[in-house]
């Protein structure tokens, strides 16, 4: 998350009177003390302390703008550009504190606390990109950027900054700016209730067992999991089924019991969808209609067309064309997946035709019958302890980072499962902290991420960046070891390339620093990072047995290789068909949209297999509906996707996964550079041309289709 979008976490100006003398002594408002240029003070934060804390770094940083504003002598860009970088220094840091609670501690006080602050915050942000003094001064540095004296990544900077403006507003007149921040502050508080209603339904819903025969076909670490989960929620003794990703995948992979998987699987697919009052289909409705009237009043046809103006795909046609390329062979592959999974089924008599709810079971039948693989196989020697270790091994050979485990106490942590790490690069200099939250727990959101509660930046002298990797595995009991499965492996190299890409950042600017780049730019580092999982030197070493320490049989290795791209059909299709919805969404413009009816309709349209639904439905769709992060641009992991298989045959035509020389150019032009340069320069710098889709479509084992030659430098 850039600073800008820091900044724009934040209210208006006339709430502020007073604010900080009544947050005086709050130590959120503190420069961070300690250690390693400051950490997060998280052993003095309170809920109670958050918004006055926002509020009093909001004036703060409203009164610096107002001085960049308003500052007598000629623009710069040091008095103008680097004094917006300078400024708002209290607000990131109360803003790291606020986003932990409301992503891995929100409870019944935090929501009340992102209710109220959620207008405040999208009226913050305006008062800044409609400054119309201060943008007349961003506009002369950036009309004199070429002739200034300015470095490239200063011209970049200017570049990036009076673009943003611009896209926000800052050339409206009076009238139609009070009308984009009218609609600013309704869509903050619309996201705010549609996240605040999927976690209510993920945290409010499971299903719990009492009865052991229910638990039929699901592996040990299942059952222990469930069994813990329930005791966690009072229910000692019995087996819960939270409405997680986490815990229902492995339930309907395993589950003998196809009643149960069918009611897990419609309690997952619904959250935000019951008719309730965590129903999230008005507010969809609401979103669209607020998104497209914004984009018409900043000139653009459709909110696709804005979001995607300053990608690498630059159009809402390319990015389409991209998606319909692979859907077809995708939904190919599936109904020949099905046709397996059916045959099976026929085979062992059950009478019945595949579902949904089926899919991953019976996919994992097949997967034994074709390739003689169960997934189970696998987990034994999954531990996560041991693939942490894995991690830090590709850190150290393919980026020169060390990664080295802090005591308990050395720095707060906002949790006791989270844990803290010092890492230094070859030459022994720090470059930041990775803190690393793995268990899932009520109040934290699903899935994984990554963030950066500082970036690094040395306009002013060296900062040290701090990231975190957040993941919701199930706690195990006490001195039992976390067995994940091969998806959840790969999910987890994912995470940590992000981070890596954090920690890897050498740049002087905090805006254009780390993981701050275009949305279908910044999965290429973490998809990359996923390839290293499978390499002999990671599995020999870290994927040991649980019981023996023995590694993984190199048979089974090779069995699990020749499965690569089993059920490939179904993975892809499951997220494109998110991806194509959340596009298609956004290009209907003024349209009033009923979600279930369109998300029904449109995938019909486009023949989505009857036995899987998107990995996102639409009324839980939470990169696209609780920000505007991935609105669309849910695309953009197939985007990157297209640039890491492109990427790993750049490893594999030179010396392997190791080359040195690759790793170099990997690090010089991808994973250091941050925004400095536009992304597509930065993948020429490092591939020596632009990449295509055939690379791709070989990773996902899909008919490779005749393309134009990759064009050179």
């Amino acid at each position: 998350m850039n600073r800008k979008t820091l900044a724009a976490i934040a209210g208006t100006f006339a709430m502020f009177a007073g604010t900080i003398a009544t947050a005086a002594g709050n130590p959120l408002l503190a420069p961070w003390s300690g250690p390693y240029g400051g950490v997060p003070p998280f052993d003095q934060a309170r809920v109670d302390q958050l918004e006055p804390a926002l509020e009093a770094g909001m004036a703060e940083q409203l009164a610096a703008i107002d001085r960049i504003a308003k500052n007598p002598a000629p623009p710069s860009f040091d008095n103008v550009i680097a004094a917006m970088e300078r400024s708002g220094r209290t607000l990131e840091r109360v803003f790291t504190i606020y986003g932990i609670y409301t992503s891995t501690l929100n409870d019944e006080a935090v929501r009340a606390v992102e209710t109220s602050m959620a207008p405040k915050i999208a009226a913050f942000s305006d008062k800044i990109t409609q400054n119309e003094q201060l943008f007349a001064r961003i506009a002369a540095v950036y009309d004199a950027r070429e002739t200034s004296g300015l470095t490239p990544e200063q011209k970049r900077l200017v570049w990036l900054v009076y673009t943003d403006f611009v896209r926000s507003g800052a050339r409206l007149d009076a009238t139609a700016k009070l009308k984009l921040s009218e609609i600013n502050q309704k869509l903050a508080g619309l996201y705010t209730r549609f996240g605040q209603n999927v976690l209510a339904d993920e945290d409010g819903q499971m299903l719990l067992l009492d009865d052991e025969a229910a638990l039929a076909g699901l592996p040990a670490s299942v059952r222990a999991g469930a069994a813990a989960a329930a005791e966690a929620r009072g229910q000692k003794g019995k087996w819960a089924i939270v409405n997680t990703r986490s815990s229902v995948e492995p339930f309907l992979t395993y589950s003998e019991r196809r009643d149960l998987r069918e009611r897990v699987f419609r309690t997952f697919v619904n959250r935000g969808d019951g008719g309730g009052k965590t129903d999230n289909n008005a507010i969809i409705s609401e979103i669209l209609e607020l998104r497209a009237a914004r984009a018409k009043l900043l000139g653009y046809a459709t909110h696709a067309h804005w979001r995607l103006e300053n990608t690498m795909a630059r159009t809402p046609e390319r990015a389409m064309e991209l998606m319909e390329a692979v859907w077809k062979p995708a939904v190919a592959r599936v109904h020949e997946e099905v046709a397996d999974m059916q045959a099976i089924a026929d085979a062992g008599k059950a009478g019945i035709s595949i579902e949904p709810w089926d899919y991953r079971y019976y996919a994992e039948k097949v997967r034994k019958a074709k390739y003689d693989l169960d997934e189970n196989e696998l987990k034994p020697y999954l531990q996560l302890d041991k693939l942490r270790e894995g991690m830090f091994y590709v850190a150290e050979r393919v980026f020169g980072l060390h990664f080295k485990a802090l005591p308990a106490g050395k720095v707060p942590v906002y949790h006791p499962d989270v844990t803290v790490f010092e890492v230094s690069d070859a030459s022994g200099r720090n470059v930041g902290l990775w803190y690393f939250d793995p268990y899932a727990r009520q109040g934290k959101r699903s899935g994984a991420w990554m963030n950066a509660y500082r970036n690094q930046e040395r306009f002013d002298g060296e900062v040290t960046t701090i990231v975190s990797n957040n993941a919701n595995f199930v706690k195990p009991a006490p001195g039992e070891p976390v067995l994940i499965s091969w998806t959840d492996a790969t999910t987890l190299f994912h995470e940590f390339g992000h981070a890596l890409h954090g920690l890897s950042s050498n740049v002087s600017y905090p805006t254009v620093s780390g993981t701050n780049v275009v949305r279908d730019y910044v999965e290429f580092p973490s998809q990359l990072l996923e390839h290293w999982l499978s390499t002999p030197e990671v599995l020999d070493r870290f994927a040991l047995h649980y019981q023996t320490g023995k590694p993984m049989p190199r048979e089974l290795v090779e069995r699990n290789q020749r499965a690569s791209k089993f059920n490939e059909g179904f993975d892809t299709v499951e997220y494109l068909s998110s991806a194509l919805i959340d596009m298609k969404l956004h290009l209907a413009g003024s349209a009033k949209i009923d979600a279930d009816a369109f998300e029904r309709d449109t995938l019909a349209a486009l023949g989505m297999p009857k036995e899987i639904v998107m990995r996102h439905r639409t009324p839980q769709f939470m990169h696209v509906f609780s920000g505007d992060g991935y609105s669309a641009g849910y695309y953009s992991y197939l985007w990157s996707d297209t640039l890491t298989a492109d990427a790993w045959e750049a490893f594999t035509e030179a010396g392997g996964p190791w080359d040195p020389a690759v790793a170099a150019r990997l690090r010089k032009y991808v994973f250091s550079v941050g925004n400095t340069v536009d992304p597509a320069d930065g993948y020429r710098a490092f591939r020596g041309r632009d990449p295509g889709i055939a690379a791709l479509m070989r990773k996902r084992g899909f008919p490779v289709p005749v393309e134009a030659p990759a064009k050179g430098k």
